[in-house]
């Protein structure tokens, strides 16, 4: 495993997202928990050490299910993180009541990483307005040490996530995005990159694969990568893209099957 320097720790640069979970029966609320501990199993014997899940994954069922998994490691084994639903404007001004409940479903006593989720144009006015108390109730958590470290992810414009910056920047230790080779121009990854290195905030990535579409190549353009670098494959040249790039620290993929684990992993 390839391992990233954060603050002292040492972080696999391959972590795993609980967006995409193996499913028992197509539903998206039906997890498979044999198979989420069997991927879990193998990620931590390979030295995946970064979990991520949030509120609304699977219906509110990622949580639980990687909850369950982690469960029968030791804490200091690995880092978890998880999100405040801010993408749901009904959730601004609970945020203690969905913290608390967060940490009973992925039995913990707290978090490594947790984020503001998906600060985006919808959303941006209420993470700012302190009449919900989102900002200061996190920040006091930190203090509690029931956050470890605290950030953000976005999907939304540089300009919106300037003005998160502007007013929190200071107290961002981490910020998340949607990154791949394609979004670095088509959903202006490069400015918000650069934007992050104003801030001396360090990147984690989520969609390296564009969801799967950038794994599923035309056998025209999969034979164009592959006559540049035999056997790398498509999921390869993804990986390596991110891994090129200053400030990434860890590279979330939201793997549906052991088939896919074991992929990464290799790579």
């Amino acid at each position: 495993m390839v391992y990233r320097e954060f603050q002292g720790m040492q972080l696999s640069n391959l972590g795993m997202g609980a967006m995409r979970l193996p499913l028992a029966d197509g539903d998206d609320t039906h997890v498979d928990q044999a198979a989420v501990e069997e991927m879990v199993a193998l990620a931590m014997e390979r030295g995946v050490n970064y979990y991520d899940t949030a509120w609304g994954y699977h219906g509110g069922n990622s949580e639980l299910a990687m909850g369950q998994a982690l469960h029968r490691y030791p804490r200091e084994q690995f880092y978890l993180a998880d999100k405040f639903p801010g993408y749901d404007l009904s959730n601004m001004g609970k945020t203690a009541e969905i913290f608390e409940e967060q940490l009973k479903k992925c039995q913990v006593e707290y978090f490594d990483f947790y984020l503001f989720h998906n600060v985006c144009e919808m959303n941006i006015d209420a993470y700012l307005d302190p009449q919900y108390g989102t900002f200061d109730y996190l920040m006091e958590q930190k203090k509690l040490g029931r956050i470890r470290h605290l950030g953000f992810s976005a999907h939304g414009s540089p300009a919106v996530i300037r003005r998160f910056l502007e007013a929190y920047g200071p107290h961002m230790e981490f910020c998340q995005l949607q990154l791949n080779y394609l979004d670095w121009t088509f959903q202006e990854g490069r400015e918000k990159v650069e934007l992050l290195r104003e801030y001396h905030i360090p990147v984690w990535v989520m969609e390296p694969l564009r969801g799967g579409r950038l794994a599923k190549l035309t056998e025209e353009h999969a034979a164009r990568l592959d006559a540049l670098r035999p056997g790398e494959g498509a999921v390869g040249w993804a990986f390596r893209y991110l891994q090129t790039l200053p400030g990434v620290k860890v590279i979330l993929s939201g793997m549906s099957s052991l088939q896919q684990m074991e992929e990464n992993l290799r790579i």
